[in-house]
C-alpha cells in the first residue's frame, strides 16, 4: 500500500509539474532576467522542452533584424518578432507597439492561444525577460524566457545557445 501512494504522489507530482520546474531555481535568476511569470529556461533547455510539447510552442527570438544579420539565430526559432525599434533622429530604441499583436498573430498561425508556452530568446537575456513581462501583461500565461540569451551573458558567467554549440545561423 505504502509503494502505491508513494507512486500515486510521485505521479501527480509530475503531472501537476509545469516546465518551470526544470529550469533555473528563480532565486539564483539575476535581478535584471527576472519575469512577472517566474518561468526560466537556459539555452539547453529549450530543444527537450520545444520536443516535449509536440508543436505546442512559439520560439521567438526579440532582437532587431540587424542584430540577426551580425550575430545569427537560433535554427529552431520560429518567429523574430523585435521587441524594440530604433526611432526618432537618434535612432533610441523603444518599445515595439507591434509586438505583442505580432506575436498573438504567430501563435494563431500556428493554432496556439495565450495560453501555451512562448519562449523569447535576445542577446543576454535582459531584452527577453522585459519582453516576457510585456507578453504577461497582455494576458499571455506561459511566458519563458532564455536566462542566457543567443550569445551569453559574460557578467553573469553564462555562455548562450551559440556559444554551447547549439544549432544556430546567419540569415
Amino acid at each position: 500500500m505504502i509503494h502505491v501512494l508513494r507512486i500515486a504522489a510521485f505521479a501527480a507530482a509530475l503531472l501537476s509539474m509545469d516546465a518551470q520546474c526544470i529550469a533555473a531555481d528563480a532565486a539564483t535568476v539575476p535581478e535584471a532576467k527576472r519575469t512577472a511569470l517566474g518561468l526560466y529556461l537556459t539555452s539547453e533547455e529549450v530543444p527537450s522542452f520545444r520536443a516535449e510539447r509536440g508543436g505546442r510552442s512559439l520560439f521567438v527570438d526579440v532582437r532587431t533584424p540587424a542584430e540577426l544579420a551580425s550575430t545569427g539565430f537560433a535554427t529552431m526559432v520560429d518567429a523574430n518578432v523585435p521587441s524594440l525599434v530604433l526611432s526618432g533622429a537618434d535612432a533610441k530604441p523603444q518599445p515595439n507597439p507591434d509586438f505583442v499583436p505580432e506575436v498573438e498573430s504567430r501563435l494563431a498561425a500556428k493554432g496556439l492561444t495565450k495560453d501555451d508556452a512562448v519562449v523569447l530568446i535576445c542577446r543576454t537575456g535582459r531584452r527577453s525577460a522585459q519582453a516576457a513581462n510585456v507578453l504577461a501583461s497582455a494576458g499571455f500565461t506561459k511566458v519563458y524566457t532564455v536566462i542566457d540569451g543567443f550569445m551569453g551573458d559574460a557578467e553573469a558567467g553564462m555562455g548562450g545557445w551559440r556559444n554551447k554549440g547549439l544549432p544556430w545561423r546567419y540569415p
